[in-house]
């Protein structure tokens, strides 16, 4: 093999990597799409695996820039969502010292923790690293 055959070859898989990425986008697209028909998303797919390169180049000359609004918009609600998951842990896990210590009470008083663990889980929502004192002036840790 020569160089140039292994130069050629690399060409060639790229150019083919890049059509397989353009076909499974305009399928992307197209399924995304919920203002068109089902009967054109079909002529669309029949179209795309008869005449592939043809159809695909129509495609993105026709129906780009649609694709590319639909694509950002897309992109805009997977955002909201994930910083709406964001918010949501965030605020769970930084509850304020008195939440935390009602919750640890309520946990008491259903009988679901022991005074022992009370104390402890109060010291640290307090901040004093999980050590305490007993009522006799013992540290427990």
């Amino acid at each position: 093999m020569s160089f140039w055959d292994v130069v050629w070859f690399i060409c060639i898989s790229f150019l083919f990597v890049a059509y397989l990425m353009m076909l499974f986008w305009i399928l992307a697209d197209l399924f995304r799409d919920h203002e068109t028909s089902g009967w054109v998303k079909a002529v669309w797919i029949v179209a795309l695996f008869i005449v592939p390169l043809l159809t695909a180049l129509v495609y993105m000359i026709a129906r780009g820039h649609g694709m590319a609004e639909r694509s950002a918009r897309e992109s805009e609600v997977v955002r909201q969502r994930q910083e709406a998951y964001i918010r949501d842990v965030a605020s769970q896990s930084t509850a304020s010292p008195v939440d935390q210590i009602n919750q640890a009470k309520a946990l008491l008083d259903a009988g679901t923790i022991s005074q022992a663990e009370f104390d402890t889980l109060k010291a640290n929502a307090l901040g004093s690293g999980g050590t305490t004192s007993t009522g006799n002036g013992q540290r427990v840790s």
